[in-house]
C-alpha cells in the first residue's frame, strides 16, 4: 500500500512539474509571470481546485521555502556581476534595507486602518510584503523582447537579490515582539545590524573558501562537483543561521564573490545551478499554490485589493523615491523602479511564519499575502513592457549568440573565452584579421557574422556587426578590445 503511494506521489509531483512547464509558454507568450501559472497549477491541484490533492502542513511548505530560497539566492550571486553592480551599490544597498523598511512601514499602517489589525500586527503584514521579486519582471522582459537601459536593470537585480533578508528580519522580529510583548523595538535593532554584517561577512569567507575548494580538491568524477556546490550552499546557510547571522544574505554573497571569480567548471556549475534555481521555484510555487484554498480568498479580496493598491501606488514609490534622493536617476527611471515591485514567492513563504508561530490573525494575513502577490503579479507584470516604453526607459534586448565551443576557466587556466563587437566606427572594420597587430596571446578562434560562424584566418576582413571570439588571458584580452573598439579616422 505504502509502495503504490510513494508511486502515486512521484506520479503527481512529474505532472505538476510538466504542466508547469508546458503551462510557462502560455505565460512567455502572454507576458504574464511564470510565477502565476505556478500557482495556478498549484491551486488547481489543491483541495479546492480539479486536482483535490489536499495539502495543510504548513512547515513542510516552510521547510521547502527556505532550501528553495537558499539555492534561489545563490544562483542569482552567481549571475550578478559586479563591475555592472559597483556602479548602483550604495543605491541598491539603500532600496534594499531601508527601501524595505519604509514599505512595511507605510503598508502596515495601512493595514491597521483597512484591516483591523493592531499596530504591531499590521507592521508584521507590512514586514512579509516588503520584499521585490525581479526574477519575474525580467522574464516578462525577455518574453516581450524588452529590456532596461542605464543602470536601471543591474539596480533592480541588485535589489531584489538583497532584499530578502531585510524583509525576513523584519518579520521575525515582529513575531518575537508579538509572543514576547515586553521586549522593545530599540532591543532588536542592534541584533538585526549584527545578523546583516555577520552574514555578509561570513558570505564573503564562505564564498573564497569554496572557490579554494573547487579548485584544489581535484576530485575524480566531474558529476562530483555539482554536488559539492550543493552541500556548500546547504552549509553556508546552516553555519551562518546557527551563529545569529543572516543566512540567505550569508548565501547571497557567497554567490556573488564565487560568480566573479574563476573556478574549475565554472560555466557548468552556474547552468546547473541556474537549473536547479528553476526547479525549486517551480517546486516552490507549486506546494504554495497546494497550500492555499482559493474558496477563503473571497471573504479578504476587498482587504486585499485595498492593500495592494496602496501597496503599488502609494507605499513603493514613497520608498523608492526616499532612499533614491540624490542618486542621479530621472523622474522616469525612478517612476520605473517604483512600478518594479513584483512580490513573488518570499512573501508567501514568510506568511507561513506567523502561522507556525500560532500568532493571532495568521490566517488572515497568509490569505491578504497571497492574494497581494497575485494581484501584484497581474497587474504589474503584464503593464510593465508597456510602462517602460511610455516612460522612454526600454531598450531592445541585445542578441547574444551561443558559440558551438566552450572553455571552461579554473585556477590552473589562467584564461577565458570572450566575444568582442566590430562595430561599424571602429578602425577593424574592413580589415585583413592580421592587420590588427593583435598581442601574442590572443587568438581569435570563431568569428559570428549573422546567423553564420566563421573559422577565421588571416586573410578574413572584418565587417561591421562581426563579433570575434577571443581565447586570451585577462591582460591579453584587455589590449585585444582596446584594438577592435578603437575609433575609426
Amino acid at each position: 500500500m505504502s509502495l503504490i503511494s510513494i508511486e502515486l506521489t512521484l506520479l503527481a509531483a512529474a505532472i505538476l512539474l510538466l504542466a508547469s512547464i508546458l503551462a510557462s509558454k502560455v505565460s512567455d507568450r502572454l507576458g504574464i509571470p511564470s510565477l502565476l501559472i505556478f500557482l495556478g497549477v498549484g491551486m488547481l491541484a489543491g483541495s479546492d481546485g480539479i486536482g483535490g490533492i489536499a495539502f495543510d502542513d504548513p512547515s513542510i511548505a516552510q521547510t521547502l521555502g527556505i532550501i528553495a530560497l537558499s539555492y534561489i539566492l545563490f544562483a542569482g550571486g552567481l549571475s550578478t556581476g559586479w563591475a555592472s553592480v559597483r556602479p548602483i551599490l550604495v543605491q541598491g544597498g539603500l532600496l534594499a534595507t531601508f527601501g524595505v523598511l519604509i514599505t512595511a512601514a507605510l503598508a502596515g499602517w495601512f493595514a491597521t486602518l483597512v484591516g483591523g489589525f493592531t499596530p504591531l500586527e499590521g507592521f508584521l503584514l507590512g514586514s512579509i510584503i516588503s520584499s521585490t521579486d525581479a526574477a519575474a519582471v525580467f522574464s516578462v522582459l525577455r518574453s516581450r523582447n524588452v529590456s532596461l537601459r542605464g543602470n536601471l536593470k543591474p539596480l533592480l537585480e541588485l535589489e531584489s537579490g538583497s532584499n530578502d533578508p531585510m524583509a525576513v528580519l523584519l518579520t521575525l522580529a515582529c513575531i518575537s515582539l508579538l509572543q514576547h510583548p515586553g521586549e522593545t523595538v530599540v532591543g532588536l535593532v542592534p541584533m538585526m545590524l549584527v545578523q546583516l554584517a555577520l552574514g555578509a561577512g561570513l558570505g564573503y569567507l564562505l564564498g573564497r573558501g569554496m572557490i579554494l575548494l573547487i579548485n584544489h580538491i581535484r576530485l575524480e568524477y566531474e558529476g562530483l562537483y555539482p554536488v559539492l556546490s550543493l552541500a556548500m550552499v546547504l552549509l553556508i546557510y546552516g553555519l551562518s543561521t546557527i551563529v545569529q547571522a543572516n543566512g540567505f544574505l550569508a548565501v547571497y554573497v557567497a554567490g556573488i564573490v564565487m560568480g566573479n571569480h574563476n573556478f574549475i567548471h565554472k560555466r557548468s556549475l552556474i547552468r546547473f545551478h541556474d537549473g536547479l534555481a528553476w526547479l525549486m521555484q517551480i517546486s516552490m510555487f507549486l506546494v504554495l499554490g497546494l497550500l492555499v484554498y482559493p474558496s477563503k480568498l473571497a471573504g479578504i479580496a476587498g482587504t486585499g485589493i485595498l492593500v495592494t493598491a496602496f501597496l503599488m501606488l502609494a507605499a513603493r514609490p514613497a520608498a523608492v523615491f526616499l532612499t533614491l534622493i540624490g542618486s542621479g536617476l530621472s523622474l522616469r527611471e525612478r517612476l520605473m523602479v517604483a512600478w518594479v515591485g513584483l512580490r513573488g514567492a518570499v512573501p508567501i513563504i514568510l506568511a507561513t511564519f506567523p502561522l507556525l508561530a500560532g500568532i493571532k490573525q495568521a490566517d488572515m494575513i497568509f490569505n491578504i499575502v497571497f492574494f497581494v502577490v497575485l494581484a501584484s503579479a497581474l497587474l504589474q507584470g503584464t503593464s510593465i513592457p508597456n510602462v517602460a516604453r511610455r516612460l522612454g526607459v526600454d531598450a531592445p534586448i541585445a542578441r547574444v549568440p551561443v558559440y558551438p565551443i566552450e572553455c571552461e576557466p579554473g585556477g590552473r587556466v589562467p584564461c577565458d573565452l570572450v566575444d568582442v563587437e566590430i562595430r561599424p566606427d571602429s578602425a577593424a572594420a574592413g580589415k585583413q584579421l592580421v592587420e590588427l597587430g593583435l598581442p601574442e596571446g590572443a587568438l581569435v578562434v570563431l568569428i559570428n557574422r549573422g546567423e553564420e560562424f566563421i573559422i577565421p584566418t588571416g586573410s578574413t576582413i572584418l565587417t561591421p556587426g562581426d563579433r570575434l571570439l577571443f581565447l586570451a588571458a585577462a591582460a591579453q584580452l584587455a589590449q585585444a578590445r582596446a584594438i577592435v573598439e578603437a575609433p575609426g579616422e
